[in-house]
């Protein structure tokens, strides 16, 4: 079957139930209403402060989009780039193009003008969808496309270069395009981090988008009667495939615009929200919210709050811990996963084992797992590795590379690049990334351990080891440690604190400032290279 199939299940089960909200605080009134309330003032859709869509209404628009681009000449195994940030309108876009049984290809909001360029003809994508906050950064490689010949804008008062995506919909057909649709047809495009320079293309099939409904739903266990609260750009894999457990079993999400921890509160009280997707940040954040009074729990209404989960990056259990401390209700659970293994899913802790915080979990449903020295054989229980994974959920390869392929699928096992052990119950916790492990004076450093360590401080907000050239030990640890708002401390402190490390662990270096992490959540440490190491460390570790 085709993901397509799930949307057109759900809008004739269940036409006239919300399967959508958008809300959007920064356009929140002046006076004091409640959402719903505000849902009924009359503004542009655009700025309006609530919006919210039916199963019905989803499968319209997303066949109205489907035949749009029909009529403009797309077709099966064409590319259609998607440029906007979260929004209504996402997800039947990406649907109508899916409908086509052409690509989706979602490309990341913080793209410089040359990376969208770089990816538009990576990909080759024929159509550009975009919107308002993108125009800039469209206008400067308009001219210059291998391949895209039509833009469409999805916004009030569009550039001259472009067709307006809201206006051309409402003449279009609401009946399914008769496009046949197979398990193995190529159905969407998404991008690497590209932490090591430009992204890559990842090409995923029909069939790898409906594991992953399979494997969400499977370990979220999601209802007709969940409410699931999805803030992470929806271009990324964990953010959709998470959604993906709402489309399975027919049950609303709501897409929030922001990370304010007041903002995310009053969204689950509001809205109802039974499931929370967080990142590390944003969990740091509600958490010191709550600590400095600026949120009082007994303002909003969270009983109905079942599950807090988190993925995209390496989660500290000291966190965990003290979130239970507030939440002790909450069911929590962790996943691991790639863009490559089509997002989270493939590690799975379990919401049965919060004994076993730390660990990114066993095999997830559907998938296998391994750990394996350099030559591909297996290591033994409690030695080191690189994680390999292996499931339905696995790309097709690196569109257009080949070369890149090859060096991560072997025998339709994925090398993920993360160094991993298992413990005696067979629970799988991560290392480091391979290219991130630090030797220092012939010892192997993995600055996800001592990261771990210094969150249990109670003046560090986030912190990121890196490590920096040294004559002597060819290289060093260096904490760049962001201090919670407020808070003094010293590197004096810092460096008394990791007395209870092992001497060759402690950082040689701390540096009090911002940690940068990308939109879903990672560490940028390529930046945090860049920033104190220099551009040369930084160019020979990506070729190594």
């Amino acid at each position: 079957m085709a993901i397509t199939d799930f949307l057109e299940r759900n809008a004739k089960l269940y036409p006239s139930e919300i399967s959508l909200v958008e809300i959007n605080p920064a356009n929140q009134p002046d006076r004091t209403v409640t959402w719903r309330e505000y849902n009924l003032i009359e503004t542009s859709p655009n700025e309006k402060y609530r919006r919210e869509m039916t199963w019905k209404e989803f499968d319209i628009k997303a066949n109205r989009f489907a035949n749009l681009l029909l009529t403009r000449g797309i077709k099966k195994g064409d590319k259609v780039a998607i440029l906007l940030m979260n929004c209504l309108e996402w997800l039947p876009i990406y649907f109508g193009i899916l409908k086509t049984g052409a690509l989706a290809v979602p490309m990341n909001y913080r793209y410089t003008a040359e990376e969208i360029k770089y990816c538009l003809d990576l990909s080759e994508a024929d159509v550009l969808v975009f919107g308002p906050e993108f125009i800039g950064r469209v206008e400067q490689v308009f001219d210059n496309l291998d391949g895209v010949k039509t833009f469409f804008y999805v916004g009030e008062t569009q550039p001259t270069f472009a067709d307006s995506y809201d206006k051309l919909v409402s003449y279009c057909s609401s009946t399914a395009p008769a496009v046949e649709l197979k398990d193995d047809d190529d159905a969407a495009i998404y991008f690497s981090s590209g932490t090591t320079g430009f992204p890559k293309a990842i090409l995923h099939t029909h069939s790898a988008l409906v594991s992953s409904c399979i494997t969400e739903q499977n370990h979220h266990l999601q209802c007709r009667e969940d409410v699931f609260l999805c803030i992470p750009p929806l271009y990324h894999t964990g953010a959709k495939m998470h959604w993906f457990g709402s489309l399975m079993s027919g049950s609303r999400a709501v897409i929030l615009r922001g990370v304010k921890p007041e903002w995310v509160m009053q969204a689950v009280s509001e809205e109802k929200a039974t499931i929370v997707w967080l990142l590390v940040p944003w969990v740091q954040d509600i958490l010191d919210a709550i600590d400095r009074g600026d949120i009082n729990l007994k303002d909003y209404r969270i009983n109905q709050w079942r599950l807090m989960h988190i993925g995209a990056q390496p989660v500290p259990p000291s966190l965990i811990k003290r979130w239970k401390q507030v939440f002790p209700n909450h069911q929590y659970d962790t996943n691991y996963g790639l863009s490559e293994s089509i997002g989270p899913g493939c590690v799975h802790l379990g919401i049965e084992n919060i004994h076993k915080v730390g660990s990114i979990g066993k095999a997830g449903y559907l998938w296998e797992t391994a750990i394996v020295k350099e030559n591909g054989e297996r290591v033994a229980p409690g030695e080191v590795g690189e994680l390999i994974v292996k499931g339905p959920g696995v790309m097709k390869c690196y569109f257009n590379n080949p070369k890149a392929t090859s060096k991560i699928l072997k025998d339709g096992w994925l090398y993920t690049g993360d160094v991993a052990r298992e413990d005696e119950d067979g629970f799988i916790y991560l290392v480091d990334r391979k290219k991130d492990v630090i030797i220092s004076g012939g010892e192997n450093l993995y600055p996800v351990q001592i990261e771990d360590f210094l969150r249990t401080h109670n003046a560090i907000k986030d912190v990121a080891v890196i490590g920096l050239p040294d004559d002597r030990l060819g290289e060093i640890a260096a904490a760049i440690i962001e201090l919670k708002e407020g808070v003094v401390c010293t590197e004096e402190d810092i460096n008394d604190f990791c007395k209870e490390l092992p001497r060759y662990k402690r950082p040689r270096k701390i540096i009090f400032a911002q940690v940068p992490r990308n939109p879903t959540g990672k560490i940028e440490k390529p930046k945090l290279r860049e920033m104190y190491c220099g551009k040369r460390l930084v160019e020979a570790q990506t070729t190594k």
